[in-house]
């Protein structure tokens, strides 16, 4: 890890640069994939997961039996952890619902928006080097309180063929009916286009490694939504003397275990707490089972002292972190400055993990700088926003001359007619 002390401004776009892969001729390939998926539907699948997967399957979707028969292999302390989570994500979530308000914008002149679900969505989950059950309850219970009436979940096989139970278990759990065996960019193309076996769908939602996030960006350009941009999980730490050590360390770690090419920064007020948190991650990592993968990822990660408060601000708002945790004495007042960051934990007995599983926030998160302007997946993400107004006889010719001359002033005649000819007949 590289350590820096009171660095320029001038310097902060290189120490906080994210880690950079080479995707030299990845778009590419993604695309050739997706084409082929477009074109043979099925056999394309098969194909590409016999050569990325290592598993020929004949059939793709997870019967209902294999989702029931989950039940029974999730141990019971899961199993209500799992609850647990999901009756917190619920209740987050299901808070954000809005009432419809119409509003009058001038006498006769009604206006109003109404939330309706997206029909069709697909949600990406994760297998690689953990099942990530979570991210299931993430994404499909804000889906089903948004009324979306068809989701589709898929996720890569084991080496059997098989898909983790508790992602089954969590499937369930969460109300999703349909659960394919694909990952990877096949999942994407079979969601984006539809196959015999895939329903296509019309907005995707997940993360992946960046052959998904490639084939996400590719076919959202003319046959899907997505749900953001997103890359490599990260997290800066904030702390100052009040800060644990211990805690900071771990926070650290559990971002580093995600993957080589996870990044953790750690702002601290003093070299001293940064030698601390230094000395704790040592001892900490040694326990680690995902110890390699850790290792990786602390290699570009930073530790940067900050010793001026409105410099700690500005450098997060300049790195715009997918995950904050502020463990300082004013969390409160310094998190009240944050204007670019994807998720905020405040306090020392808020860690990051809490928002990953259980708190109810979701952890699906915009990553790679993009939360300067994308929001983490929210009720909102499942809904679309239909405009409807209404307008009686003497709205319209209260508000017609004004759309008259706009008209006009536009040259668009045929605009100005549909005014004209209204105003005509009221007066009639």
């Amino acid at each position: 890890m590289r350590t820096f002390i009171n660095p320029d401004k001038s310097l902060w776009p290189e120490i906080l640069q994210r880690p950079l892969l080479d995707v030299s001729g990845l778009y590419e390939t993604v695309q050739t994939v997706l084409n082929e998926i477009k074109q043979t539907g099925d056999i394309a699948l098969r194909k590409f997961t016999q050569k990325f997967d290592g598993v020929d399957l004949e059939d793709f979707r997870v019967t209902e039996k294999e989702i029931d028969e989950a039940k029974n292999q999730v141990n019971p302390e899961l199993k209500k952890a799992i609850e647990l989570a999901s009756a917190n994500i619920e209740k987050f979530h299901a808070a954000q619902k809005t009432e419809i308000r119409k509003v009058e914008t001038m006498p006769g002149v009604t206006c109003w928006q109404k939330p309706v679900a997206i029909e069709k969505v697909g949600l990406y989950i994760p297998g690689g080097t953990a099942p990530l059950f979570s991210t299931v309850l993430m994404l499909a219970i804000p889906a089903r309180i948004a009324g979306c009436t068809e989701i589709v979940l898929c996720t890569p096989p084991g080496k059997n063929g098989k898909i983790h139970p508790a992602i089954l278990f969590a499937a369930k759990f969460a109300g999703v009916k349909k659960v394919f065996r694909l990952g990877g960019v096949q999942a994407i193309g079979a969601m984006a286009y539809g196959t015999e076996s895939v329903p296509k769908v019309h907005k995707i939602f997940g993360p992946g490694n960046q052959y998904v996030t490639a084939a996400k960006q590719l076919v959202s350009m003319n046959d899907v939504a997505i749900d953001m941009p997103a890359g490599p999980s990260e997290v800066m730490v904030v702390a100052d003397e009040s800060a644990n050590p211990v805690f900071v360390a771990s926070d650290l770690l559990s971002q580093a275990e995600h993957g080589s090419d996870s990044q953790v920064i750690l702002v601290a007020n003093s070299p001293k707490l940064v030698e601390k948190v230094k000395t704790e991650i040592s001892l900490q990592l040694e326990k680690l089972p995902r110890r390699e993968l850790a290792e990786k990822s602390l290699e570009h990660s930073v530790l940067i002292v900050m010793e001026n408060e409105q410099n700690t601000v500005d450098l997060i708002n300049e790195y715009a972190p997918e995950h904050l945790i502020l463990s300082t004495k004013r969390y409160n007042e310094l998190a009240e400055k944050v204007t670019n960051a994807s998720s905020v934990f405040l306090g020392n007995y808020t860690p990051e993990s809490a928002g990953d599983y259980a708190s109810g926030t979701n952890h699906t998160l915009p990553t790679n700088g993009w939360a300067r302007s994308y929001s983490g997946v929210n009720l909102d993400s499942f809904l679309k926003k239909i405009t409807f107004q209404e307008i009686t006889e003497n709205g319209l010719k209260s508000i017609g001359p004004a759309i008259e001359n706009m008209a006009s002033a536009e040259e668009l005649e045929a605009h100005k007619n549909a005014i004209t000819l209204r105003l005509k007949t009221i007066k009639e």
